[in-house]
């Protein structure tokens, strides 16, 4: 039976644009395209999860404006609950310290990039949240 790993990722939004990482060699499924974030430990929340995570991969305090709908995708050696939150920067220089790459793009431009298969699940409500804000 594959390990259900449960991980929160934020969709950092930035002047319309959002910040995507690329996974670093010598890791799991590297030179794919994610949104940043990570495991959430043992009683950790999804929000105090990514608040850390983001702090230490890319020394940055994040803000969460709200939670996106998680989503389940099965690889083929493990399952993930992928917990998805809009966020903002508050403070910090962002530093790849976990990535081999960072870089900000228009929500249009996503899908020029080679993403995780369960990160692409997360794209159609990206998608809706920035037409609701194109909207009002």
């Amino acid at each position: 039976m594959r390990k259900l790993v449960h991980v929160s990722c934020a969709v950092i939004i930035n002047e319309g644009k959002i910040l995507i990482a690329q996974r670093p060699n010598g890791k799991e499924m590297s030179g794919k395209w994610e949104f940043p974030g990570g495991k959430i430990e043992k009683d950790e929340s999804a929000e105090h999860c990514l608040i850390r995570e983001i702090s230490e991969e890319l020394n940055i305090k994040i803000s969460i404006s709200h939670a996106l709908e998680a989503v389940k995708f099965e690889y083929e050696s493990f399952k993930i609950i992928l917990y998805p939150f809009i966020a903002v920067i508050e403070n910090g220089i962002i530093a790849a310290k976990e990535h081999e790459s960072i870089v900000f793009c228009k929500p249009n431009e996503l899908s020029a990039y080679d993403f995780l298969a369960a990160d692409l699940l997360i794209f159609p409500q990206i998608d809706s949240h920035f037409k609701r804000k194109a909207e009002n």
